[in-house]
C-alpha cells in the first residue's frame, strides 16, 4: 500500500449495539474498495473483521479490528469495535485513536442500549460522530420512528443528510439533503436522478443553518438573508463536523449494498483528518499535534497475541514518519526496541509499508516487552504520551488447569492474554492458592479460557473464588502453654503465659509485647514464643482462616537450664494460642466492599431490593447527567462475585458498578456458623 500524507487519512471507529450491522457494513467498504471479491457475514464466519477462533464459533465480535481501505485518493482506518459489552475495553483502545466515530443502528430496532453507550463514551472522547441507520431494507422497518428515538437521543445536534427512498423491503436508495437527488441502487449499480421528496428543503435549511455557524463570516452572511454557496456549505458543514457540533446521519443496507459508496464518499469529504481533530496529550497534560515534520512518535493502541505469529502492536503515529529498520525508545519502560517491518493491516492480514506518516495506523511484529498504551519514539525528543485509561474488572473467576503438569503453560497463556487485553488482570492468591482472572463480564472470562484452549493448548476449569475470610477476638483471654518432653538423656521444656486480646485494627495480623521480668524466660528464647504464636495466627482456630487484630502479651514462664531450647517455646507458645484463643470470643470477618453504581432512575427500586438482598447497605445517592442515578453502597465480597451479570440483567445492560476493598467486618452469625460449618466439613475431607 503506498503512503498517504497525514490530510489524507481518516481514522474512523465503528461503533454500535450488537447486531446492529457493524462487521458487515465494514464487509460492505473492503467490496466497495476491491480489497474483498465478495461480501463475507456473520452467520458464514467469513468476514475479514471477525478472524478469532472465538469469534467465529460464538458468532459476535469480540476483539477491537483494524481494516486500512482506500478511497478516493484516501485512505481511511476502519476499527470494527465489539458490541458486546464484556469486551468494551476495546473501546477505549479504539477511542483512543480514532479522529471520528460511526455509530451504527439497526433501523428496526432503532436506538438500543449499546447505541446509549457508543454516544456516552464518544461524547466523553470529544470526537465528532456521524449517525448510520443500517439494515434499511429490513422487513417492518419503520423510519419516523427510527428517527424519533434517534433526536431523543442525540439531541438537537443530529442532521439527517439523507432519506430513505422506499422503506423496510421496498428500500431502493436515498435522497440526499444537499443535493437534492435520490440515488437508487439496483443490481449493484446506482443511477441519480432527480427528488420530489418535500422534506429535503427542511433538512436542508437546517444544514444551512449548522453550516452557518461554523464561521463569523457565513453568520453574518446567513443573517443578512444572502445564500451560502455549495462551497460555503460543504466547507462550513466539514469545519462544524470537526469541532463536534453537529452529528449528520446518513442511511445504508450493508448487506445489499445500498449507499455503502455515498458513507464513504461522505467520510472523505466530511470526517476530520488526523490535522483537523484533537491533539494528541502527553503524560503531563501537554498537546502535541500531528506533525509529520518533527520527530518520529507513536502510542499502541492494541496488542494481538499469536503463539504461531507472534506478536502484533498496533500504534498511531502523532508526529513525525518512519521507514526501514530502525531503533526506537519505548519511554514508557525505558527499553530500546528495533523495528524491522513496518505493516497496516486488513483484518489478520498484514500488509506490507514502505513508509508511515504521522495520523496514521500501522503495526509492528515482534516488539519484545512492549504494550498497549506504551510510547515508542525517536531517541532525538523523547516523549511519553497519556496512557490509556481501561474499566476495571468486576469479576473474578479462579482458574487451574485440568493437568497438574500445565501450570506453566497457563501462566504463559494468562500472561499473553492479558498483553492483548488490558481489562484482564490475574493475581496468585498465596492464601486460597487459586490463581484469578479478573474481567469485565462472565463470557469475558469464558473466551479468555476458550483462549488458552485454542491458542495455548491448555484445557482450564473456572470455578468460584473462595472469599478471603479472616478472623480476631472480641475480648481477652489468658492461657498457659507447658510443653514438657523427657525420653532419656537431654529432654525438652517451656512453659509460657500469654494474654490474648484485640487491638481492633484489622489492618495489621499480630502484635507481640514482651513483658517479662525477672528472667522467667530467657531473653535468648523470647524471639522462639513470637515465631511460635506467628506460625499459628495462619490458622485460625474457628474455620482455619488467618488471624487479625490480635495481642499477644508474654507476661511469664518457665524454663530449664538444661532442658530448655528454642524448639520448647515454640511449642509452648502454639499450646497456649490454642487454649487462649477459643477463650476469647473469636468472630468471622469478610471482606467489605464499596461499591458505586451507575443506573437510570427507573431502575433503582430494583436495585436497592437487590442491595438488601445481599447484606448491603446504601451509604448515599446523588443524580448525575443524563437522567441517572450513583448509589453509593457497600456489600460483602461474598454476595457480589455475580453481580456484573446480575446488574446486567436488572438493568437490561444499562447499569454500570466499580468496586473497591473497603474494610474487614464481622459476619452475622448465621452465615458466620454455615461458613465455619463448610470449612470444618472441607478440612475433615482432607485428612481422610
Amino acid at each position: 500500500m503506498k503512503t498517504y500524507q497525514s490530510k489524507d487519512i481518516r481514522n474512523v471507529a465503528i461503533f454500535g449495539h450488537g447486531g446492529s450491522g457493524k462487521t458487515s457494513l465494514l464487509e460492505a467498504v473492503a467490496y466497495n474498495a476491491k480489497l474483498i471479491d465478495r461480501m463475507g457475514k456473520v452467520e458464514d464466519k467469513n468476514t475479514i473483521s471477525d478472524y478469532d477462533p472465538e469469534e467465529t464459533k460464538r458468532g459476535i465480535s469480540i476483539s477491537g479490528s483494524l481494516a486500512a481501505v482506500e478511497a478516493s485518493g484516501c485512505k481511511i482506518n476502519i476499527i470494527d469495535v465489539p458490541g458486546y459489552f464484556d469486551f468494551i475495553g476495546e473501546w477505549h483502545s479504539a477511542l483512543k485513536v480514532a479522529d471520528c466515530a460511526l455509530i451504527v443502528l439497526d433501523a428496526l430496532s432503532g436506538v438500543e442500549v449499546g447505541t446509549e453507550k457508543a454516544w456516552e463514551a464518544v461524547k466523553k472522547r470529544n470526537i465528532p460522530a456521524i449517525v448510520v441507520i443500517n439494515k434499511a431494507d429490513r422487513e417492518n422497518v419503520n423510519f419516523e420512528k427510527t428517527l424519533e428515538q434517534a433526536e431523543k437521543l442525540f439531541g438537537s445536534k443530529l442532521l439527517p443528510l439523507q432519506l430513505p427512498v422506499g422503506e423496510g423491503l421496498d428500500f431502493k436508495g436515498v435522497a440526499g439533503v444537499l443535493s437534492g437527488a435520490e440515488f437508487i441502487y439496483e443490481g449493484g449499480k446506482s443511477k441519480k436522478q432527480n427528488s420530489n421528496n418535500a422534506q429535503l428543503k427542511e433538512y436542508k435549511d437546517k444544514l444551512i443553518e449548522f453550516a452557518a455557524e461554523s464561521s463569523e463570516e457565513l453568520m453574518e452572511k446567513y443573517f443578512e438573508g444572502e445564500e451560502l454557496t455549495y462551497d460555503e456549505i460543504t466547507t462550513g458543514l466539514k469545519a462544524t463536523i470537526a469541532a463536534n457540533n453537529v452529528v449528520p446521519m446518513l442511511i445504508v443496507s450493508s448487506t445489499k449494498n445500498i449507499a455503502v459508496d455515498l458513507l464513504m464518499d461522505f467520510i472523505v469529504k466530511y470526517a476530520p483528518s488526523p490535522l483537523e481533530a484533537m491533539p494528541a496529550l502527553t503524560k503531563d497534560g501537554k498537546e502535541v499535534k500531528y506533525d509529520a515534520s518533527a520527530p518520529f512518535s507513536a502510542q499502541i493502541f492494541k496488542t494481538i497475541a499469536d503463539p504461531y505469529v507472534g506478536k502484533l502492536s498496533l500504534f498511531k503515529v502523532i508526529t513525525g514518519k518512519l521507514s526501514g529498520t530502525v531503533e526506537l525508545i519505548n519511554t514508557t519502560r525505558d527499553i530500546k526496541e528495533k523495528v524491522n517491518h513496518i505493516y497496516t493491516m486488513v483484518g489478520k492480514k498484514q500488509i506490507d509499508l514502505d513508509e508511515i506518516i504521522a495520523g496514521d495506523l500501522g503495526a509492528f511484529a515482534k516488539l519484545t516487552e512492549s504494550i498497549t498504551g506504551d510510547t515508542l519514539c525517536d531517541a532525538k525528543q523523547k516523549v511519553e504520551y497519556a496512557n490509556i485509561e481501561f474499566p476495571k474488572p468486576v469479576i473474578s473467576m479462579a482458574v487451574s488447569p485440568k493437568s497438574k503438569g500445565d501450570e506453566d503453560k497457563l501462566g504463559t497463556g494468562l500472561q499473553r492474554l492479558k498483553e492483548e487485553d488490558p481489562t484482564i488482570s490475574i493475581q496468585r492468591n498465596s492464601e486460597t492458592k487459586q490463581t484469578l482472572i479478573n474481567g469485565i463480564g462472565e463470557v469475558h472470562i469464558d473466551v479468555v479460557s476458550c483462549k488458552l484452549k485454542t491458542k495455548f493448548g491448555v484445557d482450564v476449569v473456572l470455578s468460584e473464588p473462595i472469599v478471603p475470610f479472616r478472623e480476631t477476638i472480641k475480648k481477652k483471654s489468658t492461657a498457659e502453654g507447658k510443653h514438657k518432653k523427657q525420653s532419656g538423656g537431654r529432654g525438652q521444656f517451656g512453659v509460657v503465659f500469654v494474654d490474648f486480646e484485640p487491638t481492633h485494627d484489622l489492618n495489621m495480623d499480630m502484635e507481640f509485647v514482651d513483658k517479662v521480668v525477672g528472667g522467667s524466660v530467657p531473653r535468648n528464647f523470647i524471639p522462639a514464643v513470637e515465631k511460635g504464636l506467628r506460625d499459628c495466627i495462619s490458622d485460625g482456630v474457628l474455620a482455619g482462616y488467618p488471624v487479625v487484630g490480635l495481642r499477644c502479651t508474654l507476661f511469664d514462664g518457665k524454663f530449664h537450664p538444661v532442658d530448655s531450647d528454642e524448639m520448647s517455646f515454640k511449642m509452648a507458645a502454639s499450646l497456649a494460642y490454642k487454649e487462649g484463643m477459643p477463650k476469647a470470643s473469636p468472630v468471622l470477618l469478610e471482606p467489605i466492599y464499596e461499591i458505586k453504581i451507575t443506573v437510570p432512575e427507573e431502575y433503582m427500586g430494583d436495585i436497592m431490593g437487590d442491595l438488601n438482598k445481599k447484606r448491603g447497605r446504601i451509604m448515599g445517592m446523588e443524580p448525575i447527567e443524563g437522567g441517572k442515578q450513583r448509589i453509593n453502597a457497600e456489600a460483602p465480597l461474598s454476595e457480589l462475585f455475580r453481580y456484573a451479570t446480575e446488574l446486567r440483567s436488572m438493568t437490561q445492560a444499562r447499569g454500570d458498578f466499580t468496586m473497591q476493598f473497603s474494610r474487614y467486618e464481622e459476619v452475622p452469625a448465621t452465615f458466620a456458623d454455615k461458613v465455619i460449618a463448610e470449612a470444618k466439613a472441607k478440612k475433615a475431607a482432607e485428612n481422610k
